[in-house]
């Protein structure tokens, strides 16, 4: 597997909401691609000072990391970023599954045929990825499941399942150039939205419970390759 250490890329203030938002999301995102390593020191002013902004902003995004626990923020030592736990891998997906079955099943009995439209149109999209470019593939892959939610209005409940995946997301990074192949879970995708289309909840839950459990196989072999990212046991 190719090396997962990238430089943080740049920031812009362009979106319309607060400094602080932005700053989680950005440093968010550094530390799933893992751009920010795990054990990584993060300096409040440092960061403050290359994003051009006052310490506050800076301060909120770091509660917010830590509240996903992606961050640990140790008085009178720093914040660092925390190492991978597979305990927190495997309750994140727990818990947006339990969710994300729900959704699902409600899509299955009441999304609008344009909503399969797009979704097939997403999974079109999926396919013309080009190997190695994985983290296209991953924003296609978050953009499905994004427009299964938004589909029955479920806006919220996506909300809370962002909140929640980071854990799986750093995963799912690091896996998928020696984990499940991008086919099977395009075709995975597929099914799902055969059960929406076919309005069978059941079908749809069931790809959905599959296409989800793939981290559980991924999972050990990750943390056996990369053992200096992850929690002791």
């Amino acid at each position: 597997m190719r090396s997962k250490t990238k430089s943080v890329r740049a920031f812009q203030h362009v979106e319309p909401v607060s400094i602080g938002t932005q700053l989680h999301r950005h440093l968010r995102g550094a530390i799933i691609r893992g751009e920010l390593r795990p054990g990584q020191a993060l300096s409040e002013s440092e960061i403050a000072k290359r994003y051009e902004t006052s310490r506050q902003p800076v301060r909120e995004a770091f509660i917010k990391l830590a509240e996903e626990r992606l961050v640990v923020i140790l008085p009178q030592r720093g914040t660092f970023v925390i190492k991978i736990s597979v305990a927190d891998v495997l309750d994140a997906r727990f818990v947006r599954q339990a969710i994300e079955m729900a959704v699902v099943q409600d899509a299955a009995i009441s999304a609008p045929p344009s909503a399969v439209k797009d979704l097939r149109d997403l999974i079109e999209q999926q396919k013309a990825v080009v190997h190695g470019h994985n983290e296209d593939f991953l924003a296609l892959d978050e953009e499905f499941h994004r427009t299964i939610a938004l589909s029955v209005s479920r806006a919220h409940a996506w909300r809370v399942i962002e909140g929640i995946k980071a854990q799986m997301d750093r995963i799912r990074y690091l896996s998928l150039d020696d984990a499940t192949p991008l086919s099977v879970l395009i075709e995975q995708h597929s099914r799902i939205v055969d059960g929406i289309e076919a309005h069978d909840p059941v079908a749809a839950a069931t790809a959905l419970r599959a296409h989800l459990q793939e981290i559980i196989v991924s999972l050990p072999n990750i943390a056996a390759q990369f053992p200096d990212l992850f929690e002791s046991a």
